[in-house]
């Protein structure tokens, strides 16, 4: 049997007695996949206050939780296209699994020894895991069914990602947050036993949800192991265009798309890294109940995922895309000028219209590129390095802003403006020759 996926691509698939259904279990396993990364991302809004506390860290050097991940992105992409082309969709999975599971179990170590070099280089490797599974995950949900549907599909699966939004802070509020704060003053009025005991505590804590999380990535990693998935694998015409990395850019659309997905994942970075700071700071909440609204934050992120696969079967994925840009823009303004519990319910919306972009912009980027997807994928993921690099930004200008936390939130409003544009004529295919 061959299907054609949203690119255009027509691609062989072993069929079952011609029945239709031989996609639901593959695209059920391979949104398990969104959720698991949703986890890794989410839980790192958690750890960069914590950190900062439990290795006496600046805003700066806690943004650098960021940017090890999204760094790996960033070196992991071409050889995750490599892989995927040499091996396949299922071993490149696999692989992927693996890797975030090393990472994951590397916590242990960093934290007996609360070396923060070493909790980097986990995340590092963490990152190096979740560059494989982006790559290969994304766009074998796109192509697991009709090319119409292939927005929608992305978008349902994305949306447990949205799950793990919600779901990881709570875990990491449970588990991982002590509630316990102490001035820099009293820090310095601590006798250094006791210090050096409340700090090694707070490192400590994240023991237990890494080794948990690096075990059930072993076992979903078995799991693919021994389930049968369809191989798509493409057939081209001669017309087309040799794959090549750099060729691909001639697609005008798809390097709008990188741009896109750049400003996109330093904006949501961004926005879930400050958000338990700027609610202690903004609207004076403890630190547990700060991260309990990150989790509600998570809520609106996933309900804003299943509201737009909704809303996707009526309306165009670019208009939407652009409708929530807009609104996206006008509440990072209420977030940096606003006061209160205003702040936090701005945060929630932003979570709410931000919740669609990822995968809409991904499934627009790729389209029309036939023999290049997988290497128009590479691009799109290695372009999530701005999860690296944007928050950083951020940071220096908070720091420079005297912890004034709410500036900061000028960076994800500009990155909004630079994704409007993309969604209202930077997504329009044009032939290369054009």
């Amino acid at each position: 049997m061959q299907i054609t996926n949203q690119a255009g691509d027509q691609h062989e698939v072993p069929t079952e007695g011609g029945k239709g259904n031989q996609y639901l279990l593959p695209f059920i396993l391979v949104t398990c996949l969104f959720f698991l990364w949703g986890m890794a991302h989410n839980l790192d809004s958690v750890l960069i206050p914590h950190l900062k506390k439990a290795c006496e860290l600046n805003n700066r050097q806690s943004t650098l939780i960021d940017t090890s991940v999204f760094f790996a992105y960033f070196i992991m992409a071409i050889p995750a296209g490599m892989l995927i082309k040499r091996f396949g969709y299922k071993n490149s999975i696999i692989t992927g699994l693996l890797v975030f599971a090393v990472g994951a179990f590397l916590f242990v170590p960093a934290a007996n020894t609360r070396t923060y070099e070493l909790f980097l280089f986990a995340l590092f490797v963490i990152g190096c895991g979740l560059t494989i599974l982006e790559t290969s995950a994304n766009p074998y949900a796109a192509i697991l069914g009709p090319a119409e549907s292939s927005s929608k599909r992305l978008n349902l699966a994305a949306s447990f990602n949205g799950l793990a939004a919600m779901v990881a802070p709570i875990v990491g509020s449970l588990f991982i947050l002590s509630g316990t704060n102490h001035t820099p003053e009293q820090m310095a009025a601590m006798p250094e036993a006791e210090k050096a005991t409340y700090l090694l505590g707070e490192a400590a804590s994240v023991k237990m949800p890494y080794i948990v999380l690096g075990s059930i990535l072993v076992l979903v990693a078995i799991i693919f192991y021994f389930v049968q998935l369809p191989s798509m694998k493409a057939t081209h015409s001669e017309a087309e265009i040799k794959p090549g990395f750099f060729s691909v850019l001639k697609f005008r659309h798809l390097s709008w798309g990188v741009v896109a997905q750049f400003f996109y994942v330093g904006a949501q970075v961004c926005i879930t890294s400050f958000f338990i700071r700027i609610a202690q700071q903004g609207a004076g909440l403890d630190e547990k109940t700060a991260g309990y609204y990150l989790g509600i934050y998570g809520f609106l992120f996933m309900a804003g995922r299943f509201i737009g696969t909704f809303f996707l079967r009526f309306v165009k994925d670019y208009v939407l895309l652009s409708i929530y840009c807009v609104m996206s823009v006008l509440l990072c303004l209420v977030a940096i000028y606003g006061s209160g519990i205003v702040v936090i319910y701005a945060l929630g919306g932003i979570g709410f219209f931000m919740s669609i972009m990822f995968p809409t912009i991904f499934s627009l980027g790729i389209k029309g590129l036939k023999s290049n997807t997988e290497t128009g994928s590479s691009w799109l993921v290695m372009s999530i390095v701005g999860g690296a690099i944007i928050p950083y930004g951020m940071g220096t200008l908070i720091d420079m802003n005297h912890d004034d936390i709410q500036s900061g939130y000028i960076i994800p409003l500009v990155c909004f403006l630079i994704i409007l544009s993309f969604g209202a004529f930077g997504h329009k295919v044009k032939a290369v020759s054009e």
